[in-house]
Protein backbone atom coordinates (compact mmCIF):
# COMPACT_ATOMS: atom_id res chain seq x y z
CA UNK A 1 0.00 0.00 0.00
CA UNK A 2 1.61 3.23 -1.18
CA UNK A 3 1.08 6.26 1.04
CA UNK A 4 1.95 9.79 -0.09
CA UNK A 5 1.93 13.22 1.50
CA UNK A 6 -0.81 15.23 -0.15
CA UNK A 7 -0.07 18.96 -0.02
CA UNK A 8 -3.75 19.69 -0.49
CA UNK A 9 -4.74 17.79 2.65
CA UNK A 10 -1.49 18.33 4.60
CA UNK A 11 -1.19 14.67 5.51
CA UNK A 12 0.11 11.31 4.34
CA UNK A 13 -2.69 9.40 2.63
CA UNK A 14 -3.19 5.98 1.13
CA UNK A 15 -2.90 6.20 -2.63
CA UNK A 16 -6.14 5.28 -4.37
CA UNK A 17 -5.97 5.71 -8.15
CA UNK A 18 -8.81 7.02 -10.28
CA UNK A 19 -8.48 3.94 -12.47
CA UNK A 20 -7.52 0.70 -10.67
CA UNK A 21 -4.00 -0.42 -11.47
CA UNK A 22 -3.14 2.74 -13.38
CA UNK A 23 -1.48 6.02 -12.38
CA UNK A 24 -1.85 9.34 -14.23
CA UNK A 25 0.95 11.73 -13.26
CA UNK A 26 1.83 15.21 -14.51
CA UNK A 27 4.93 17.07 -13.34
CA UNK A 28 5.56 20.71 -14.23
CA UNK A 29 8.54 20.96 -16.54
CA UNK A 30 10.97 23.82 -17.12
CA UNK A 31 10.62 27.20 -18.78
CA UNK A 32 13.25 26.72 -21.45
CA UNK A 33 15.28 29.93 -21.49
CA UNK A 34 18.43 28.53 -19.87
CA UNK A 35 20.21 25.30 -19.02
CA UNK A 36 18.88 23.05 -16.24
CA UNK A 37 20.48 23.63 -12.85
CA UNK A 38 20.83 21.01 -10.13
CA UNK A 39 17.60 22.20 -8.53
CA UNK A 40 15.75 21.24 -11.73
CA UNK A 41 17.30 17.78 -11.47
CA UNK A 42 15.67 17.02 -8.13
CA UNK A 43 12.08 16.70 -9.40
CA UNK A 44 13.41 14.79 -12.41
CA UNK A 45 14.82 12.19 -10.02
CA UNK A 46 12.09 12.32 -7.36
CA UNK A 47 9.25 11.65 -9.77
CA UNK A 48 11.23 9.13 -11.79
CA UNK A 49 11.73 7.17 -8.56
CA UNK A 50 8.02 7.54 -7.71
CA UNK A 51 7.13 6.19 -11.13
CA UNK A 52 9.48 3.22 -10.66
CA UNK A 53 7.91 2.58 -7.25
CA UNK A 54 4.43 2.44 -8.73
CA UNK A 55 5.66 0.07 -11.42
CA UNK A 56 7.36 -2.14 -8.83
CA UNK A 57 4.03 -2.38 -7.04
CA UNK A 58 2.28 -3.47 -10.23
CA UNK A 59 0.82 -0.23 -11.57
CA UNK A 60 1.06 1.05 -15.11
CA UNK A 61 2.01 4.73 -15.21
CA UNK A 62 1.30 7.50 -17.69
CA UNK A 63 3.84 10.19 -16.86
CA UNK A 64 3.66 13.52 -18.67
CA UNK A 65 5.85 16.58 -18.18
CA UNK A 66 5.69 19.76 -20.23
CA UNK A 67 8.00 22.37 -21.69
CA UNK A 68 7.01 26.01 -21.23
CA UNK A 69 8.30 27.42 -24.51
CA UNK A 70 6.48 30.77 -24.33
CA UNK A 71 7.71 33.27 -21.74
CA UNK A 72 8.99 36.82 -21.38
CA UNK A 73 12.49 35.54 -20.56
CA UNK A 74 12.53 33.45 -23.73
CA UNK A 75 11.42 36.44 -25.79
CA UNK A 76 14.06 38.68 -24.22
CA UNK A 77 16.82 36.14 -24.83
CA UNK A 78 15.74 35.70 -28.44
CA UNK A 79 15.69 39.47 -28.91
CA UNK A 80 19.14 39.85 -27.33
CA UNK A 81 20.58 37.14 -29.59
CA UNK A 82 18.72 38.33 -32.68
CA UNK A 83 17.08 34.95 -33.31
CA UNK A 84 13.59 33.50 -33.29
CA UNK A 85 12.19 32.20 -30.02
CA UNK A 86 12.17 28.68 -31.42
CA UNK A 87 15.95 28.73 -31.73
CA UNK A 88 16.22 29.44 -28.00
CA UNK A 89 13.66 26.88 -26.91
CA UNK A 90 15.02 24.07 -29.10
CA UNK A 91 18.49 24.63 -27.67
CA UNK A 92 17.40 24.33 -24.06
CA UNK A 93 14.84 21.57 -24.62
CA UNK A 94 17.58 19.45 -26.15
CA UNK A 95 19.91 20.28 -23.26
CA UNK A 96 17.20 19.40 -20.73
CA UNK A 97 16.46 16.10 -22.44
CA UNK A 98 20.19 15.35 -22.46
CA UNK A 99 20.20 15.80 -18.68
CA UNK A 100 17.27 13.41 -18.33
CA UNK A 101 19.16 10.80 -20.35
CA UNK A 102 22.35 11.38 -18.37
CA UNK A 103 20.35 10.75 -15.18
CA UNK A 104 19.10 7.37 -16.43
CA UNK A 105 15.42 8.29 -16.25
CA UNK A 106 12.65 6.23 -17.79
CA UNK A 107 11.18 7.86 -20.93
CA UNK A 108 8.10 10.05 -20.56
CA UNK A 109 4.82 9.26 -22.29
CA UNK A 110 4.48 12.84 -23.54
CA UNK A 111 6.31 16.17 -23.35
CA UNK A 112 3.73 18.73 -24.53
CA UNK A 113 4.73 22.28 -25.39
CA UNK A 114 2.74 25.45 -24.96
CA UNK A 115 3.25 26.45 -28.60
CA UNK A 116 1.66 23.17 -29.68
CA UNK A 117 -1.38 23.65 -27.41
CA UNK A 118 -2.36 27.22 -28.30
CA UNK A 119 -5.82 26.58 -29.79
CA UNK A 120 -6.87 24.62 -26.70
CA UNK A 121 -5.48 27.34 -24.41
CA UNK A 122 -7.43 30.07 -26.20
CA UNK A 123 -10.63 27.99 -26.08
CA UNK A 124 -10.12 27.36 -22.35
CA UNK A 125 -9.69 31.07 -21.61
CA UNK A 126 -12.76 31.86 -23.69
CA UNK A 127 -14.77 29.42 -21.57
CA UNK A 128 -13.61 31.13 -18.36
CA UNK A 129 -14.65 34.52 -19.78
CA UNK A 130 -18.02 33.14 -20.89
CA UNK A 131 -18.72 31.67 -17.44
CA UNK A 132 -17.84 34.91 -15.66
CA UNK A 133 -14.64 33.59 -14.08
CA UNK A 134 -12.40 35.83 -16.20
CA UNK A 135 -12.64 39.31 -17.66
CA UNK A 136 -10.97 41.41 -20.33
CA UNK A 137 -9.25 44.63 -19.39
CA UNK A 138 -7.27 46.69 -21.86
CA UNK A 139 -6.56 43.78 -24.20
CA UNK A 140 -5.46 41.49 -21.35
CA UNK A 141 -7.59 38.78 -19.77
CA UNK A 142 -7.52 38.10 -16.02
CA UNK A 143 -8.85 35.30 -13.89
CA UNK A 144 -11.11 36.50 -11.09
CA UNK A 145 -9.95 34.78 -7.92
CA UNK A 146 -13.09 35.99 -6.14
CA UNK A 147 -15.15 33.84 -8.52
CA UNK A 148 -13.58 30.62 -7.24
CA UNK A 149 -14.80 29.63 -3.75
CA UNK A 150 -12.11 26.92 -3.44
CA UNK A 151 -9.23 29.32 -4.11
CA UNK A 152 -6.47 28.60 -1.60
CA UNK A 153 -7.20 24.90 -1.05
CA UNK A 154 -3.87 23.70 -2.50
CA UNK A 155 -1.53 26.18 -0.81
CA UNK A 156 -3.76 26.88 2.21
CA UNK A 157 -3.56 30.60 1.57
CA UNK A 158 -6.50 32.83 2.40
CA UNK A 159 -7.15 35.78 0.14
CA UNK A 160 -8.00 38.18 2.95
CA UNK A 161 -4.74 37.29 4.74
CA UNK A 162 -2.73 37.58 1.53
CA UNK A 163 -4.17 41.00 0.79
CA UNK A 164 -3.45 42.20 4.30
CA UNK A 165 0.07 40.85 4.62
CA UNK A 166 1.71 40.96 1.21
CA UNK A 167 2.70 43.49 -1.38
CA UNK A 168 1.26 42.90 -4.83
CA UNK A 169 2.33 44.46 -8.08
CA UNK A 170 0.02 47.41 -8.74
CA UNK A 171 -2.25 47.02 -11.72
CA UNK A 172 -5.24 49.31 -11.91
CA UNK A 173 -6.86 47.06 -14.53
CA UNK A 174 -7.35 44.23 -12.06
CA UNK A 175 -10.51 43.92 -10.00
CA UNK A 176 -8.56 42.14 -7.27
CA UNK A 177 -4.78 42.50 -6.79
CA UNK A 178 -4.48 38.68 -6.85
CA UNK A 179 -6.26 38.24 -10.14
CA UNK A 180 -3.75 36.76 -12.57
CA UNK A 181 -3.22 37.05 -16.31
CA UNK A 182 -4.65 34.39 -18.61
CA UNK A 183 -3.86 36.28 -21.81
CA UNK A 184 -1.40 39.13 -22.28
CA UNK A 185 -1.59 41.59 -25.13
CA UNK A 186 1.79 42.10 -26.71
CA UNK A 187 3.46 43.78 -29.63
CA UNK A 188 6.89 42.22 -29.01
CA UNK A 189 8.02 38.71 -29.70
CA UNK A 190 6.03 35.62 -30.55
CA UNK A 191 2.25 36.08 -30.43
CA UNK A 192 -1.04 34.54 -31.52
CA UNK A 193 -4.37 35.92 -32.68
CA UNK A 194 -7.19 35.59 -30.16
CA UNK A 195 -10.64 37.05 -29.47
CA UNK A 196 -8.83 39.65 -27.33
CA UNK A 197 -6.24 40.63 -29.91
CA UNK A 198 -2.71 39.47 -30.55
CA UNK A 199 -0.88 38.18 -27.52
CA UNK A 200 0.31 35.14 -25.61
CA UNK A 201 -1.05 33.11 -22.69
CA UNK A 202 -0.27 33.41 -19.01
CA UNK A 203 1.85 30.70 -17.37
CA UNK A 204 -0.81 29.46 -14.96
CA UNK A 205 -3.24 28.63 -17.75
CA UNK A 206 -0.80 26.68 -19.89
CA UNK A 207 -0.28 23.70 -17.58
CA UNK A 208 -3.94 23.14 -16.70
CA UNK A 209 -4.80 23.00 -20.40
CA UNK A 210 -1.92 20.65 -21.22
CA UNK A 211 -3.05 18.31 -18.44
CA UNK A 212 -6.59 18.17 -19.81
CA UNK A 213 -5.17 17.81 -23.32
CA UNK A 214 -2.99 14.80 -22.43
CA UNK A 215 -5.23 12.95 -20.01
CA UNK A 216 -9.00 12.45 -19.83
CA UNK A 217 -10.39 15.94 -20.33
CA UNK A 218 -12.41 17.24 -17.44
CA UNK A 219 -11.49 14.36 -15.13
CA UNK A 220 -9.03 14.59 -12.20
CA UNK A 221 -5.64 12.99 -12.67
CA UNK A 222 -4.03 11.06 -9.86
CA UNK A 223 -0.88 13.09 -9.21
CA UNK A 224 0.26 16.62 -9.99
CA UNK A 225 3.86 17.16 -8.98
CA UNK A 226 6.66 19.70 -8.96
CA UNK A 227 8.94 21.67 -6.72
CA UNK A 228 7.64 23.25 -3.51
CA UNK A 229 8.16 26.68 -5.08
CA UNK A 230 5.31 25.93 -7.51
CA UNK A 231 2.71 25.29 -4.83
CA UNK A 232 1.75 28.97 -4.78
CA UNK A 233 0.79 30.68 -6.92
CA UNK A 234 1.26 28.33 -9.91
CA UNK A 235 -0.45 25.16 -8.72
CA UNK A 236 -3.06 27.10 -6.79
CA UNK A 237 -3.97 29.06 -9.88
CA UNK A 238 -4.08 25.93 -12.04
CA UNK A 239 -6.48 24.25 -9.61
CA UNK A 240 -8.73 27.32 -9.43
CA UNK A 241 -9.17 27.51 -13.21
CA UNK A 242 -9.89 23.80 -13.49
CA UNK A 243 -12.45 24.03 -10.68
CA UNK A 244 -14.30 26.81 -12.48
CA UNK A 245 -14.41 25.04 -15.86
CA UNK A 246 -14.82 21.39 -14.86
CA UNK A 247 -16.09 21.74 -11.26
CA UNK A 248 -13.57 19.31 -9.78
CA UNK A 249 -10.03 19.36 -8.49
CA UNK A 250 -7.35 19.05 -11.15
CA UNK A 251 -5.56 16.25 -9.27
CA UNK A 252 -6.33 14.05 -6.30
CA UNK A 253 -2.77 14.14 -4.94
CA UNK A 254 -0.47 17.17 -5.02
CA UNK A 255 3.14 16.11 -4.46
CA UNK A 256 5.93 18.64 -3.95
CA UNK A 257 9.65 18.13 -3.46
CA UNK A 258 11.72 20.47 -1.30
CA UNK A 259 14.50 22.68 -2.58
CA UNK A 260 18.28 22.21 -2.85
CA UNK A 261 20.81 24.31 -0.97
CA UNK A 262 24.44 24.79 -1.93
CA UNK A 263 26.83 24.68 1.04
CA UNK A 264 23.93 25.58 3.31
CA UNK A 265 22.77 28.56 1.23
CA UNK A 266 19.85 28.91 -1.13
CA UNK A 267 20.97 28.49 -4.72
CA UNK A 268 20.63 31.79 -6.59
CA UNK A 269 22.27 33.80 -9.33
CA UNK A 270 22.84 36.67 -6.91
CA UNK A 271 25.00 34.45 -4.70
CA UNK A 272 26.82 33.06 -7.72
CA UNK A 273 26.34 29.48 -6.52
CA UNK A 274 24.21 28.06 -9.34
CA UNK A 275 25.31 24.52 -10.26
CA UNK A 276 24.40 23.35 -13.76
CA UNK A 277 22.93 19.86 -13.78
CA UNK A 278 24.92 18.59 -16.76
CA UNK A 279 28.21 19.63 -15.16
CA UNK A 280 27.31 17.97 -11.85
CA UNK A 281 26.30 14.70 -13.52
CA UNK A 282 29.42 14.70 -15.69
CA UNK A 283 31.57 15.19 -12.59
CA UNK A 284 29.80 12.78 -10.23
CA UNK A 285 28.19 10.33 -12.63
CA UNK A 286 24.51 9.43 -12.72
CA UNK A 287 24.70 6.81 -9.97
CA UNK A 288 26.32 9.07 -7.38
CA UNK A 289 24.09 12.02 -8.30
CA UNK A 290 20.97 9.90 -7.89
CA UNK A 291 22.21 8.30 -4.66
CA UNK A 292 22.86 11.72 -3.16
CA UNK A 293 19.52 13.09 -4.36
CA UNK A 294 17.61 10.22 -2.74
CA UNK A 295 19.67 10.15 0.46
CA UNK A 296 17.26 12.71 1.95
CA UNK A 297 13.49 12.20 1.94
CA UNK A 298 12.03 14.21 -0.95
CA UNK A 299 10.07 16.62 1.27
CA UNK A 300 13.20 17.71 3.13
CA UNK A 301 15.76 20.21 1.88
CA UNK A 302 18.88 18.68 0.38
CA UNK A 303 22.29 20.27 0.81
CA UNK A 304 24.93 19.96 -1.90
CA UNK A 305 28.44 20.32 -0.49
CA UNK A 306 31.78 18.57 -0.73
CA UNK A 307 30.94 16.87 2.57
CA UNK A 308 27.55 15.52 1.49
CA UNK A 309 28.98 14.43 -1.86
CA UNK A 310 31.84 12.56 -0.15
CA UNK A 311 29.43 10.93 2.31
CA UNK A 312 27.26 9.79 -0.57
CA UNK A 313 30.30 8.47 -2.43
CA UNK A 314 31.35 6.36 0.55
CA UNK A 315 27.82 5.04 1.04
CA UNK A 316 27.46 4.09 -2.60
CA UNK A 317 30.88 2.38 -2.60
CA UNK A 318 29.78 0.44 0.47
CA UNK A 319 26.94 -0.96 -1.64
CA UNK A 320 28.60 -1.39 -5.02
CA UNK A 321 31.88 -2.93 -3.85
CA UNK A 322 30.28 -6.11 -2.40
CA UNK A 323 28.19 -6.45 -5.55
CA UNK A 324 31.34 -6.29 -7.63
CA UNK A 325 33.09 -8.77 -5.35
CA UNK A 326 30.16 -11.18 -5.56
CA UNK A 327 30.10 -10.97 -9.34
CA UNK A 328 33.85 -11.52 -9.65
CA UNK A 329 33.94 -14.40 -7.16
CA UNK A 330 31.09 -16.10 -8.99
CA UNK A 331 32.85 -15.71 -12.32
CA UNK A 332 36.15 -16.98 -10.92
CA UNK A 333 34.30 -20.03 -9.55
CA UNK A 334 32.36 -20.46 -12.81
CA UNK A 335 29.11 -20.13 -10.89
CA UNK A 336 25.96 -18.30 -11.90
CA UNK A 337 24.25 -15.94 -9.45
CA UNK A 338 20.85 -16.82 -10.87
CA UNK A 339 17.76 -14.61 -11.05
CA UNK A 340 16.15 -15.34 -7.66
CA UNK A 341 16.23 -12.54 -5.08
CA UNK A 342 15.71 -12.37 -1.34
CA UNK A 343 12.02 -11.54 -1.22
CA UNK A 344 11.92 -10.54 2.45
CA UNK A 345 14.64 -7.92 2.00
CA UNK A 346 13.00 -6.59 -1.14
CA UNK A 347 9.62 -6.40 0.58
CA UNK A 348 11.05 -4.45 3.53
CA UNK A 349 12.69 -2.06 1.09
CA UNK A 350 9.40 -1.57 -0.74
CA UNK A 351 7.56 -1.03 2.55
CA UNK A 352 9.95 1.82 3.36
CA UNK A 353 9.48 3.33 -0.10
CA UNK A 354 5.70 2.87 0.11
CA UNK A 355 5.77 5.06 3.24
CA UNK A 356 5.85 8.40 1.38
CA UNK A 357 9.12 7.46 -0.33
CA UNK A 358 11.06 7.21 2.92
CA UNK A 359 14.42 6.79 1.21
CA UNK A 360 16.53 6.99 4.41
CA UNK A 361 14.70 3.93 5.76
CA UNK A 362 14.98 2.27 2.36
CA UNK A 363 18.74 2.93 2.39
CA UNK A 364 18.92 1.23 5.78
CA UNK A 365 17.40 -1.90 4.26
CA UNK A 366 19.92 -1.75 1.40
CA UNK A 367 22.79 -1.61 3.90
CA UNK A 368 21.28 -4.46 5.92
CA UNK A 369 21.02 -6.63 2.82
CA UNK A 370 24.58 -5.72 1.83
CA UNK A 371 25.69 -6.79 5.31
CA UNK A 372 24.11 -10.20 4.69
CA UNK A 373 25.76 -10.36 1.28
CA UNK A 374 29.16 -9.63 2.81
CA UNK A 375 28.65 -12.32 5.44
CA UNK A 376 27.75 -14.88 2.77
CA UNK A 377 30.87 -13.97 0.78
CA UNK A 378 33.09 -14.57 3.83
CA UNK A 379 32.04 -18.19 4.22
CA UNK A 380 34.75 -20.79 3.65
CA UNK A 381 32.39 -22.66 1.36
CA UNK A 382 30.41 -19.99 -0.45
CA UNK A 383 26.77 -20.75 -1.15
CA UNK A 384 26.41 -18.97 -4.48
CA UNK A 385 22.66 -19.45 -4.55
CA UNK A 386 22.42 -17.49 -1.30
CA UNK A 387 24.92 -14.90 -2.54
CA UNK A 388 22.83 -14.53 -5.68
CA UNK A 389 19.61 -13.91 -3.75
CA UNK A 390 21.16 -11.05 -1.77
CA UNK A 391 22.92 -9.73 -4.87
CA UNK A 392 19.71 -9.67 -6.91
CA UNK A 393 17.76 -8.05 -4.06
CA UNK A 394 20.25 -5.18 -3.82
CA UNK A 395 20.30 -4.91 -7.60
CA UNK A 396 16.49 -4.53 -7.63
CA UNK A 397 16.65 -1.91 -4.86
CA UNK A 398 19.23 0.09 -6.77
CA UNK A 399 17.17 -0.27 -9.93
CA UNK A 400 14.13 1.27 -8.26
CA UNK A 401 16.33 4.22 -7.30
CA UNK A 402 17.45 4.49 -10.93
CA UNK A 403 20.98 3.37 -10.11
CA UNK A 404 22.54 1.00 -12.62
CA UNK A 405 24.46 -2.09 -11.52
CA UNK A 406 26.86 -2.82 -14.37
CA UNK A 407 29.25 -5.51 -13.23
CA UNK A 408 32.50 -6.31 -15.07
CA UNK A 409 32.78 -9.37 -17.26
CA UNK A 410 36.16 -10.97 -16.62
CA UNK A 411 38.46 -11.67 -19.54
CA UNK A 412 40.94 -14.53 -19.56
CA UNK A 413 43.61 -11.96 -18.73
CA UNK A 414 41.59 -10.72 -15.74
CA UNK A 415 41.10 -14.25 -14.45
CA UNK A 416 44.82 -14.91 -14.68
CA UNK A 417 45.60 -11.67 -12.83
CA UNK A 418 43.19 -12.58 -10.03
CA UNK A 419 44.66 -16.09 -9.78
CA UNK A 420 48.21 -14.74 -9.54
CA UNK A 421 47.14 -12.08 -7.03
CA UNK A 422 45.52 -14.68 -4.80
CA UNK A 423 48.54 -16.96 -5.16
CA UNK A 424 50.92 -14.14 -4.25
CA UNK A 425 48.86 -13.34 -1.15
CA UNK A 426 48.80 -17.00 -0.13
CA UNK A 427 52.58 -17.14 -0.50
CA UNK A 428 52.90 -13.84 1.40
CA UNK A 429 54.74 -12.31 -1.55
CA UNK A 430 53.32 -8.89 -0.79
CA UNK A 431 55.36 -6.98 -3.36
CA UNK A 432 54.11 -9.19 -6.21
CA UNK A 433 50.58 -9.19 -4.75
CA UNK A 434 50.65 -5.40 -4.74
CA UNK A 435 51.62 -5.33 -8.41
CA UNK A 436 48.63 -7.46 -9.37
CA UNK A 437 46.36 -5.47 -7.07
CA UNK A 438 47.35 -2.28 -8.88
CA UNK A 439 46.67 -3.90 -12.25
CA UNK A 440 43.22 -5.05 -11.10
CA UNK A 441 42.42 -1.73 -9.46
CA UNK A 442 43.32 0.15 -12.63
CA UNK A 443 40.69 -1.91 -14.44
CA UNK A 444 38.09 -1.12 -11.80
CA UNK A 445 37.95 -4.73 -10.61
CA UNK A 446 38.80 -4.02 -6.96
Amino acid sequence: MIRLYNTKDLKVEEFKPVEPGHVSMYVCGPTVYNYAHIGNARPIIVFDVLRRLFEAEGYTVKYVSNYTDVDDKIIKKAHDEGVAEGVITERYIKAYEDVRKMLNTEPLEATPRVTQTMDAIIDFIAQLVKDGNAYEAGGDVYFSVDSCPTYGEISHQKLDELEAGARVEENTQKRNPYDFALWKQTDMGIKWQSPWGEGRPGWHTECVVMINDNFQKGKPIDIHGGGMDLRFPHHENEAAQNECVFHNCLANYWIHNAMININGDKMSKSLGNVMWASEVVKKLGANLTRWLMSSVQYRKELNFSEETIETARKELDKVMTPLRQASIKAQMADRDLGSAYDEESWRRFLDAMDDDMNTPNAYAEIFDTVKKLNASLRQKEIDYAQVGRYYRAVEKMQGLLGITVDMPVLTAEDREAFAKWNQAKAEKDFARADEYRQVLSAKGLL
